[in-house]
């Protein structure tokens, strides 16, 4: 993390009102706490109003801070529960984003609506994501921002190895388990591959075009005229209602 970025951060931690010590900010940004020290001690030479020591802990003058966010119960728990998915099931960027996003929320919100963050029972653990599966996330995910295309090797689901170097387009998550939707240059076909199954992937020096035929849009297209077809075939026309008993 760049100093710049973590001494934002320290300002947006410390908005909430609540003493937190050196030792907390240093664990949450996984930093030493005498760089935590070094830290505040800038930002107050910087004009920041910064209250508190060493070994009791820091805060943030109440006067500083934004006007409250006014959300609704729902609003909140939506906000609250979407930030929690993403910590449990996002990559390494992702997960510390929402990390800050929350402490942000929290920081400006009003007493009251603050106090009912603790309330909400909604929770997404993610101990199946391990920090390797993260990282391959954000890595697949910025392929598919900036368009290059990457070779991995791949395990299919009866155990037979194979090399592929495909264009990726999107993520998803099925429950729990994210999947990348590419082009594959072997098959010359829309494919879906689990990240779990993934290993020794790299991103290539060259980028590819969204021709037309290869784009996600064509994917979506595709999936959706094969589902409406085996609905057709399979289940035959009341299948486009419910049936009541």
């Amino acid at each position: 993390m760049r100093r710049s970025d973590r001494l934002f951060r320290i300002v947006q931690m410390l908005r909430s009102g609540r003493l937190k010590t050196a030792r907390a900010l240093a664990e949450r940004l996984q930093v030493s706490e005498r760089t935590i020290y070094r830290d505040v001690r800038d930002l107050q030479l910087a004009g920041q109003p910064i209250e508190g020591e060493a070994g009791v802990g820091y805060t943030l003058r109440r006067e500083f801070d934004l006007p409250p966010l006014m959300f609704t119960p729902e609003e909140l728990t939506a906000l609250v529960l979407g930030a929690r998915l993403v910590k449990a099931w996002g990559g390494v960027e992702n997960a510390a984003a929402a990390d800050s996003a929350l402490a942000r929320i929290e920081a400006v919100l009003p007493p009251a609506l603050a106090d009912s963050l603790d309330a909400i029972l909604l929770y997404a653990p993610g101990y199946r994501m391990q920090q390797p599966q993260r990282r391959l996330l954000d890595r697949i995910h910025k392929a598919c921002l900036e368009c290059h295309a990457i070779r991995f090797a791949y395990t299919r689901l009866n155990g037979e190895p194979s090399e592929r170097t495909v264009r990726p387009l999107a993520l998803y998550c099925w429950s729990g388990t994210w999947t990348v939707v590419a082009w594959c240059e072997l098959r010359e076909d829309f494919r879906v591959f689990r990240l779990d199954r993934i290993a020794q992937c790299e991103m290539l020096d060259r980028t590819f075009e969204q021709n037309r035929g290869q784009r996600l849009s064509d994917f979506l297209r595709q999936m959706k005229a094969e589902s409406e077809t085996w609905i057709a075939n399979h289940l035959g026309p009341e299948s486009k209602g419910v049936p009541t008993r």
